[in-house]
């Protein structure tokens, strides 16, 4: 008896390995997000602006892509906020100031430091962003983020970018409002203001006709200038947060009253 379990081949762990798909088209969003800081030191910031939107999309499909094949992972949530750090904190404060907050430094010294600090503002507020929002993400309603997504303050930052550069504005002569957009978007993002997440939207449910011809109209407007209806309406969603939360304070105050 003891001679036969002895004989027995040891049992073989079993390596611990990673999903391939979803963790691909991360380091594709990331590899977008580098990109963009490449092609911004090179002065190509059309093109630096769209990999952002790239990075954008892939990072939308990953984590659906883990629910649908069941392949989610710690590993994944984790390099996926990683990546989320390079692509939409770092390369859009580098390419915002690569094309307009630099030149502040023509105006004087301190105008020059304050265009980097306002860079480095929005890239330790998107590391804070997603520091709360991977602490939270279990126990927040999935209905609503909880200040701007960082997405979102990325395309607000980039479509600026591209928008100026598209209408052929130079950087150089809207520095002080590419220093308030920048601020803005940072500060939305570690705010404690509520912004619609689309999560509970069911598209397998039928829809209203009005629905589909408001998205028709969306892809007209996006085809006939992609940098301003991009620009314009993650404007508007990074304008509805703080208007959505004062309406809603004033109707308060009406009740009370």
């Amino acid at each position: 008896m003891l001679e036969a379990e002895m004989e027995k081949p040891p049992v073989k762990k079993r390596r611990r390995g990673i999903y391939l798909l979803p963790n691909l088209i991360t380091t594709a969003a990331l590899f977008a997000g580098f990109y963009g800081i490449v092609a911004a030191t090179q002065g190509k910031f059309e093109q630096a602006s769209v990999a952002i939107f790239i990075a954008m999309v892939l990072d939308a499909l990953d984590g659906r892509v883990a629910r649908m094949t069941n392949t989610q992972s710690e590993f994944g949530a984790e390099y996926d906020s990683l990546a989320d750090m390079s692509s939409f904190g770092l390369a859009p404060a580098l390419i915002m100031y690569e094309w307009s907050l630099s030149s502040l430094v023509d105006v004087g010294w301190h105008w020059g430091k304050l265009g980097w600090l306002a860079a480095f503002l929005y890239v330790a507020s998107g590391a804070l962003r997603l520091a709360r929002f991977n602490t939270k993400a279990s126990n927040t309603d999935k209905r609503y983020f909880q200040g701007l997504p960082s997405p979102a303050a990325a395309a607000v930052v980039v479509g600026f970018v591209w928008a100026c550069f598209d209408n052929n504005i130079q950087g150089a002569s809207v520095a002080v409002v590419s220093l308030f957009v920048i601020v803005f978007a940072g500060l939305m993002m570690v705010s404690n203001v509520s912004y619609y997440s689309f999560k509970d939207i069911d598209f397998h449910n039928k829809v209203p006709f009005v629905v589909m011809l408001v998205v028709v109209m969306i892809f007209v407007f996006a085809s006939v200038d992609p940098p301003i209806t991009l620009f314009g309406g993650f404007m508007i969603y990074a304008l509805s947060g703080p208007v959505v939360s004062i309406i809603r304070r004033f109707k308060r105050r009406g009740r009370a009253g």
